[in-house]
């Protein structure tokens, strides 16, 4: 049996690893890389690629639902989705990497000990292991279930048939994406949400957004529990338990998007030492599990799971292994963003944690977005910008509803970065006419009462005595 040994020696090939392994590669470190599954891992797969490439089709196939609901294939639409997948594919690619300078072994990988991973037919030894294994859906405990037919995000990219009643058990980003994704092409949609959906977005923003939804067709069953299923080859039947009642729900296919759980089972972390839980591994602020030469990030660890999360976290950890540099995550200025129409971008803290944190110094700023000259002249005015500031008008976090919101939030993303007062937001000049204005009018609403204050007039006049 083969014994390789190497600088670093990651763990899978989505996001986190590859973004590790192409760093310490250039950077002159003799990297090898494991993946037992396809290059690329979740997000260009089965996440975030063909998600915003079926929304994003479904827009243009689906702008008329009512003129184009019999007349277009939905294959045709899966067919986008994988095209789109191929285009991005070769940049995540065996030989891309190889190119870089990585070694590329196609296994599955799992710990001897703290120093040694047996990977096929080979063991490899590596001054730092760096684990990036990703996670999967995670389905709940539901009587029935094992016997259902269930749709999650690694499967219902591939489905060709087009469904009659997609039944979304999960109100999370990933169901109301799909929701809309499939409601654009005529599809009838029910979204089942134990809690309410979206339920780590404002609550004020939410609700602006539930109402496009409903108008949209999406049937929302909030504060509701699913107690059993049913499935046969026509239809999927949900016994639905909301206010004290129970509904039947029928459908013809089942989503599940309730959650995600870490890929760890088979990786031998006992033996190598590695702490870990049912959330993932355990690591420090400097992404080091229980064995500092053991680094873990992305969705293998308990942690923010997004694709930018793990972009972050990968240079927080090429920071430490190739420079030495003790980095350390700061998620304060970590952005999320939900692509529906108008969308939902949220960066920082939200109201009710602020108000934990620093009690009756929290302010907040609502304004409606249809006090933005361009959303009125594009009569897009459903959405509202909030801002959540503290003491001394230090930004503490921002959420807004709007076309392109994802985009408008990275400003905010900076502010927060940089302990910015929203008097450097109101300092600003921007284009007229765009939505991003909507946040230094926010900004100049939140001075406004103390700069058009009696105090203020006072002073006023009293200046118009001195001389120029």
């Amino acid at each position: 049996m083969a014994r390789l040994t190497y600088d670093i020696c990651v763990i899978g090939a989505g996001s986190a690893g590859l973004s590790v392994a192409a760093g310490t590669a250039q950077l002159g470190l003799d990297t090898i890389l494991v993946e037992r599954g396809k290059m690329g891992g979740e997000c260009l797969n089965s996440g975030c690629v063909p998600s915003k490439a079926f929304l994003s089709l479904s827009k243009h196939v689906g702008h008329d639902v009512a003129s184009t609901a019999g007349r277009f294939q939905f294959s045709r639409v899966k067919d986008g989705i994988q095209a789109a997948i191929d285009d991005i594919a070769p940049h995540d690619s065996v030989e891309r990497f190889e190119g870089l300078g990585v070694r590329v072994l196609q296994t599955s990988a799992r710990f001897v000990d703290s120093n040694t991973l047996q990977a096929g037919e080979v063991t490899i030894s590596a001054r730092r292991f760096v684990i990036a294994t990703g996670s999967r859906p995670a389905l709940p405990d539901v009587p029935g279930f094992d016997s259902t037919k269930i749709l999650t995000n690694e499967n219902i990219f591939a489905l060709r048939d087009r469904p009659d009643h997609l039944v979304i058990l999960g109100g999370g980003p990933i169901g109301i994406e799909m929701a809309l994704a499939h409601r654009r092409l005529g599809i009838a949609v029910t979204v089942i949400q134990r809690s309410t959906i979206l339920p780590h977005d404002e609550a004020e923003l939410v609700a602006i957004l539930r109402v496009k939804l409903e108008a949209s067709g999406i049937c929302l069953l909030e504060q509701a529990s699913v107690r059993s299923a049913f499935h046969d080859q026509r239809r999927v039947e949900l016994v639905v338990e909301r206010a004290g009642a129970t509904e039947r729900i029928v459908g013809s296919h089942l989503l599940v998007a309730t959650g995600r759980q870490p890929n760890i089972d088979d990786l031998g972390l006992d033996d190598a030492g590695v702490r870990y839980g049912s959330r993932g591994i355990v690591v420090d602020a400097r992404l080091r599990t229980s064995q500092r030469h053991i680094f873990a990030l992305g969705d293998a660890i308990d942690g923010p799971r997004f694709t930018h999360a793990a972009g972050y976290q990968a240079g927080i950890v090429i920071r430490n292994v190739a420079f030495r540099i003790p980095a350390k995550v700061d998620y304060a200025p970590l952005p999320w963003a939900t692509y529906t129409d108008p969308e939902l971008a949220h960066v920082g803290l939200g109201e009710a944690v602020a108000r934990t944190k620093f009690g009756k110094n929290v302010r907040t700023v609502l304004l409606p977005l249809g006090e933005n000259d361009r959303a009125v002249t594009e009569r897009r005015t459903d959405g509202a910008i909030k801002i959540v500031v503290g003491p001394r008008g230090r930004i503490l976090g921002a959420s807004i509803l709007a076309p392109a919101a994802g985009e408008m939030i990275g400003m905010w993303c900076l502010a927060i970065s940089r302990k910015l007062t929203l008097r450097a937001i109101a300092g600003m000049t921007l284009p007229y006419p765009t939505f991003g204005e909507i946040g230094k009018a926010a900004a100049g609403r939140y001075y406004a009462p103390a700069l058009f204050s009696d105090r203020t007039r006072r002073i006023v006049r009293f200046l118009q005595w001195l001389p120029m």
